[in-house]
């Protein structure tokens, strides 16, 4: 894998430089992840799209800081270093799992503080805000955080396998778990601009219904899109999503309607 170039800001890595790319799309990774989990799709999106992916504190070259504990709180800390990289190009959000609860509260900071909106909000594998889902993950010993990430299917076998490196990772998984499990807003949390929910048709912990509900957290255009797979169908879908986003930022604001 290459390295990553370092914008102004330890928050957020590119993979891929483009500086004479038409559009931004900021990448917020699932619970546990590092911004190396977008490396792959930034290569796959065509030349005119750039990443920007999160990384947040507690883990790779942030793993002496500490975690942040909340949501919003994660969204914060990127929104106070994002203002200043996304100025002057259209940019969009792309979150999963945890990572679309981030990007969620950091469109609404961008659309209250600026400096300017996204033109699309991508919300993938993760339920609506207003629907509670803490299933106490971060309260299970370390075998029992395994065996969940095991059963996600999103995590590296070599890495559960491997003592050591799971010693250093379990901290930061359940920090984070710890995050996304207690989050939930009220049915009053909107954003204006548009929104995709992407969602797996057998992923375990959000049904259809629960991605469906971003509806009502949209005042804009919104879409759905679901595709075969678990919680991580992303990894088997990358073309179709990098195609997705792709075509979302080119055509604005004009999402077609609801479908599966």
């Amino acid at each position: 894998m290459a390295q990553p170039v370092l914008p102004r800001s330890p928050w957020f890595r590119t993979f891929h430089p483009r500086p004479d790319a038409r559009f931004t799309l900021v990448c917020l990774p699932y619970a546990g992840g590092s911004a190396s989990a977008f490396f792959s799709l930034s290569e796959r999106l065509p030349a005119d799209i750039e990443i920007l992916a999160a990384q947040y504190p507690g883990r790779q070259d942030r793993v002496r800081e500490p975690c942040l504990e909340t949501v919003p709180d994660i969204a914060r800390g990127a929104f106070e270093e994002l203002r200043a990289l996304v100025a002057g190009r259209p940019f969009a959000l792309f979150g999963h799992s945890m990572g679309g609860a981030v990007a969620f509260e950091l469109a609404r900071y961008l659309e209250r503080e600026g400096p300017a909106a996204p033109s699309a909000l991508f919300v993938s594998g993760r339920r609506a805000p207003s629907i509670a889902g803490d299933r106490g993950i971060r309260f299970l010993d370390d075998d029992g955080i395994v065996e969940e990430l095991r059963q996600l299917e999103g995590t590296d076998s070599r890495v559960l396998d491997e003592p050591e490196l799971l010693r250093l990772i379990l901290p930061t998984v359940r920090a984070d778990y710890g995050a996304a499990e207690t989050y939930h807003t009220g049915a009053d949390a909107l954003v204006a601009g548009p929104v995709v929910a992407l969602a797996g048709d057998r992923d375990p912990h959000v049904t259809l219904d629960e991605a469906a509900a971003w509806r009502r957290h949209a005042t804009g255009a919104f879409d759905m899109k679901v595709f075969p797979g678990g919680h991580f169908f992303l990894t088997d879908h990358e073309p179709e999503i990098a195609a997705l986003i792709a075509e979302t930022l080119r055509a604005g604001t004009g999402l077609g309607p609801t479908h599966g």
